[in-house]
């Protein structure tokens, strides 16, 4: 078939990549110059297996509450006059229960190990670099309230295949000599040997080089309007590109357009239950070797994630529920540079750090769309939160095998089927 994919970000790509290794014509939309331009840009970094404890889960409506009128807090709720934020915040809360934290759990692990696998065998077969480094994720606690709660969740990854160990202060200084300045703080923490980093923009970069010597046609430039539909079908996407209308057809389609998928869906009369949280991350240069990290780290109180990129380091991480705006909040960056300095003062030149924000498409369980839609020739591949660049490869093989009507290898509840 030809397939078009909506959206050049890390999912798109690699679902452009699968389908094409199924013997498909595949031609990628997007409206920005290049691939890995928006949500894919500058984030965390992290392929994070052990990041898979939900948002939604018991102990989040009261922390909520708590952050609600504090401007540099870790998730942060912006009421609006906007029917679809206060759906998918009422759905969150839905969610906030142990047995649908536990069911979300074991789908972000199931899908998340799968994935990790994928992304391995694909950086082996292409010879990809994009500063990666397979070097584990640690999770440290500096309160000792955070690092009590983390214990069922890490338990009940173990179980589901995730080694996710939990150690002490004095192992954690080990694996990672750079939190030494913070030994004395550490409540705890937990280490997963098989999690990795890298930049997630060089990965989606390099990949797309690869589609389009494979044959992968790219429509940059392009922004996608709508679409053309009969009964159950698509027949084109109705688009514009260097300020002239055209429709472009092929014989299915994939929307993998991020926090926009939801608005193009309800255009077809879908209702997508996603919804953009705005993340931060900043980017500086390492000032001093041995005090700079090289294993990836979260710090779980704050909920900011380390990576190491070459001579670079990334923090990222909050999440604003605030609308589509990617207008930078100066007060919640400077908490980004303020706790990162505060935990290694000499890793990095922390004060001219770069600013960025990115639109994560968030779901209310943080279970992304996978599969098929209410259209016969319409697939689904969004939704996919902070953890987009985790699950990428995992979630494009799986769709690969659905558009080719195979079962997928992953034990995960897939759209339409």
């Amino acid at each position: 078939m030809h397939i078009a994919v909506l959206g050049a970000g890390v999912v798109g790509i690699t679902t452009a990549w699968y389908l094409q290794k199924q013997g498909h014509q595949v031609t990628v939309v997007d409206r920005q110059n290049q691939s890995g331009l928006e949500t894919s840009y500058a984030n965390g970094g992290q392929v994070s297996v052990s990041h898979a404890e939900p948002w939604a889960n018991p102990s989040a409506p009261l922390k909520v509450a708590k952050w609600l009128f504090q401007p540099d807090a870790p998730l942060l709720f912006r009421p609006r006059m906007d029917l679809y934020q206060w759906r998918w915040a009422l759905s969150f809360l839905a969610q906030c229960t142990s047995a649908k934290a536990a069911h979300n759990i074991r789908q972000m692990v199931n899908l998340g190990t799968y994935s990790r696998t994928c992304l391995q065998s694909l950086r082996d077969e292409l010879n990809l670099d994009y500063d990666q480094l397979a070097k584990g994720i640690l999770h440290f606690y500096t309160n000792p309230a955070e690092f009590d709660a983390a214990l069922e969740p890490s338990r009940i990854m173990r179980d589901l295949g995730c080694d996710r160990q939990v150690i002490d202060a004095g192992r954690a200084v080990e694996l990672e000599p750079a939190l030494e300045p913070i030994r004395h703080r550490i409540a705890g923490a937990t280490y997963t040997a098989d999690d990795e980093s890298g930049d997630a923009r060089k990965f989606t970069q390099a990949l797309a080089e690869k589609c389009k010597e494979a044959g992968v046609a790219f429509e940059y430039g392009t922004e996608v309007l709508g679409f053309d539909r009969a009964g159950d079908r698509i027949l084109g996407v109705l688009a514009l590109k260097d300020g002239k209308h055209h429709t472009l057809r092929a014989d299915s389609y994939v929307l993998s357009l991020g926090s926009f998928s939801a608005v193009l869906a309800r255009q077809l009369g879908m209702f997508l239950n996603i919804y953009p949280a705005k993340g931060y991350s900043i980017t500086v240069p390492v000032k001093n070797e041995e005090a700079a990290f090289n294993v990836s780290l979260t710090d779980d109180e704050y909920k900011l994630v380390y990576s190491r990129l070459g001579d670079r380091m990334r923090v990222a991480g909050t999440a604003e529920l605030n609308g589509y705006r990617r207008d930078l909040n100066f007060t919640r960056c400077r908490a980004i540079v303020r706790r990162a300095a505060e935990v290694m003062p000499e890793a990095g030149y922390w004060d001219p750090a770069e600013f960025w924000s990115g639109l994560r498409p968030a779901t209310p369980s943080n279970v992304p769309y996978i599969g098929k839609s209410h259209f016969s020739n319409l697939y689904l591949n969004t939704g996919h939160g902070t953890l987009g660049w985790t699950h990428s490869c995992g979630s494009a093989a799986a769709l690969a095998d659905i558009v080719a009507g195979k079962d997928p290898e992953v034990d995960f509840t897939f759209s339409g089927l």
